[in-house]
């Protein structure tokens, strides 16, 4: 899995020979600078962008093959032993209301490097469906996370924040509820030169801007009902630049953002998912520890948890859960959810790349 923060690799060794999916091993492959600058290039056009998305899909498909390699020699398991690689590719592209999303990868070539059938492009089936090809990981917190009697949000926070609502003897619902870390890390990059904020140390050293606050949550994306999905090419740092008057202290503005995350969050787990009574946190935000304080007095009668609590690493879930919408596409078996997704049917999804 490598996502909206493009900050690397994570690879995940998943046995899926039982109801519960069992974490073998797992590996993290950072991005070196001068990909993740390429990377972020290509979410704007440019001159040769064409021809830079092809030869950077070739080098991540080497990045993927080397995690992949890292993970097998470290958990002592031979490829032979490994049905397939679910690689969900980087995104530098989602646009579903044009009828496409890019996730670059060479599939191909992973394949030839790893000698492991290889499963991508698992966004492209539900869009031609009608659907936002996102988000995709409800499939599987409705599959292992649901309770029969607690109404759950699984709240994943990566660059893009999403739901996941598992209301008991309810269709399962999911949508993205906008920014989740990416503005903050893109603006202390600018200031500090760091890749996050840890902690939240420096957002909790700021002042909250309310009326910069208002300006962002007036974007119509927060208004919009689900389905839904975002991503960079909404919530990027010249959106967030153009709604600054150019006075704000740097430090208020991370504040401002970390309320930002904060309250889209709030305002969609009370205005779509009535009733929660838990709220399980993975990804990368889910270490924010002043965003996590945030949540809990915004939203002070849920119980907010890390989903280590349900028996899934926080920082694994999404690799995890991607091992397993492999699987659902190696055995041809839907791997959407049309109430998430707004597709018109439930599809199999993805492309099979033998080994």
């Amino acid at each position: 899995m490598s996502g909206t923060s493009l900050d690397g690799v994570d690879a995940a060794l998943v046995d899926l020979s039982q109801d519960i999916p069992r974490l073998v091993a797992t590996h993290y492959q950072p991005y070196a600078e001068p990909l993740k600058e390429a990377l972020l290039a290509l979410h704007h056009s440019a001159h040769d962008e064409l021809h830079q998305s092809h030869l950077i899909a070739n080098i991540l498909a080497r990045e993927y093959a080397n995690a992949t390699q890292s993970l097998l020699k470290k958990a002592g398991v031979d490829a032979t032993q490994v049905q397939a690689i679910g690689c969900h590719g980087q995104t530098v592209r989602h646009r579903p209301e044009h009828g496409y999303t890019i996730q670059l990868n060479n599939g191909a070539l992973l394949a030839e490097l790893c000698g492991i059938n290889v499963v991508g492009d698992f966004r492209s089936r539900d869009i031609a469906a009608g659907g936002q090809g996102a988000p995709l990981v409800p499939a599987f917190h409705d599959r292992v996370l649901r309770h029969p009697n607690i109404h759950r949000v699984i709240l994943n926070i990566g660059g893009i924040a999403n739901l996941t609502d598992l209301a008991p003897n309810k269709t399962t619902t999911g949508f993205d509820s906008g920014p989740g870390n990416l503005l903050m890390d893109a603006w202390i990059a600018k200031h500090q030169g760091k890749a996050y904020d840890k902690d939240g140390a420096w957002a909790a050293s700021g002042k909250v801007i309310p009326a910069l606050l208002q300006r962002l949550l007036d974007e119509a994306f927060f208004a919009a009902a689900p389905p839904k999905s975002t991503g960079r090419d909404l919530f990027n740092l010249r959106w967030l630049e153009r709604q600054l008057g150019g006075s704000e202290a740097p430090a208020d503005v991370q504040a401002t953002l970390l309320a930002l995350t904060g309250d889209s969050i709030a305002a969609a787990v009370q205005s779509f998912c009535v009733g929660t009574k838990e709220i399980y946190l993975c990804g990368g935000g889910a270490h924010n520890a002043a965003l996590v304080r945030h949540l809990q007095q915004a939203l002070p009668q849920r119980r907010i948890q890390k989903t280590e609590e349900l028996g899934i690493a926080a920082d694994w879930m999404e690799a995890v859960a991607f091992a397993w919408l492999a699987q659902q596409t190696m055995q041809l078996r839907p791997g959407n959810l049309p109430a998430v997704t707004g597709a018109a049917h439930p599809c199999v999804l993805g492309a099979i790349y033998p080994a």
